[in-house]
């Protein structure tokens, strides 16, 4: 059990796709579909919970899948390359704006009442069992002899939202931007380790280096359901994060009613089960194992930030904080030498 994400993750990089799903063949000649998936490393247990869930029914029966998981950004741009892909499940928005400039996506694909968005979570503090550096906070974070993991927001959505969650913590309580961005650079003074996705950096962490993890909160209920021993804090302010799914233009039409089911009960359940915070009202979210409180799994944040409310857009947030030249927190990782 202690090593089982460790062994998953290390099997994924070797095998890179992996066909999953009953049936097979080409939806042309009257035989099951198969959809290829591309996502950004995260919710591959949630979505292989939903595609199982969506075989037993009538619509999904026999359907195949290809997936593809690894760091959002770099998803993305393998798409962009040439990777096939029916459905995409990214870290960020931008990510599927760059499909969308690439002419693979339609521009339409945030039009519905979800505004695109098929999981959600928030950014919490992960520390090692027991809390021993009895990290309450973002404040703890930035003492002598904190070492932090996070992943590199150069590859990572995760890392991007890891960032908007520490600049809001200043912020969105009082603070200038000057003292927001003096909080980044102490922040990532204290980092340790800027592996390459969101997935990479739990496995960094539970491999024994740093005392605190930034960390999406469902990494860290997966984590305990797999039988790691770590804890984690939930901050008073941090962040909703909110991952894009969407269908390319070529997609085989199968790939609709898979969304549909992402979109609904039963598809909003498995992601709860792995961790995930449903997006639509109504879910059961009861026998959530490996969440701190089972009969409470998903306690609301004291200031729950959002991107439309605290960064205007992904679009505005994208240019300030992450341009590879001139973004603030591109700054103050390269100040820091942990990357370029």
């Amino acid at each position: 059990m202690r090593h089982r994400i460790r062994a998953a993750i290390a099997l994924a990089m070797v095998t890179g796709l992996a066909l999953t799903g009953c049936g097979g063949g080409d939806s042309a000649t009257g035989s099951a579909a198969t959809l290829s998936i591309v996502g950004f490393a995260v919710p591959e247990a949630a979505n292989k919970a939903i595609a199982a869930e969506w075989n037993k029914t009538e619509a999904g029966k026999g359907v195949r899948f290809r997936t593809s998981y690894g760091a959002s950004g770099d998803q993305s741009r393998a798409v962009v390359s040439g990777l096939k892909a029916d459905y995409v499940h990214f870290s960020v928005s931008s990510d599927v704006t760059r499909l969308v400039e690439a002419g693979l996506v339609e521009e339409s694909w945030d039009d519905g009442p979800n505004k695109g968005i098929v999981s959600s979570s928030v950014v919490v503090l992960a520390v090692r069992e027991g809390n021993p550096k009895n990290i309450q906070g973002w404040d703890d974070l930035i003492k002598p002899g904190i070492g932090i993991v996070t992943p590199n927001p150069a590859s990572s959505g995760a890392a991007r939202w890891n960032a908007l969650a520490a600049w809001g913590h200043i912020a969105a309580n009082g603070g200038t931007e000057a003292q927001a961005q003096e909080y980044l650079t102490r922040l990532f003074a204290n980092v340790v380790s800027l592996p390459n996705s969101g997935r990479d950096a739990t496995t960094t962490f539970l491999g024994g280096t740093g005392d605190v993890l930034l960390a999406y909160e469902n990494e860290t209920i997966l984590a305990r359901q797999n039988g790691e021993k770590l804890d984690w804090v939930l901050p008073a302010t941090t962040i909703l994060i909110q991952n894009p799914g969407a269908i390319l233009k070529d997609a085989d039409p199968k790939a609709k009613e898979w969304l549909d089911f992402v979109l609904g009960p039963q598809g909003q359940r498995q992601f709860a089960r792995t961790g995930f915070r449903p997006i639509i009202d109504g879910v059961d979210t009861s026998g959530i194992e490996g969440a701190v409180d089972p009969s409470n799994p998903f306690p609301a944040p004291q200031k729950l930030l959002t991107v439309d409310n605290d960064f205007e857009s992904w679009s505005a947030l994208s240019e300030k904080f992450f341009d590879e030249s001139d973004g603030i927190v591109s700054k103050v990782i390269a100040a820091s030498g942990k990357a370029t």
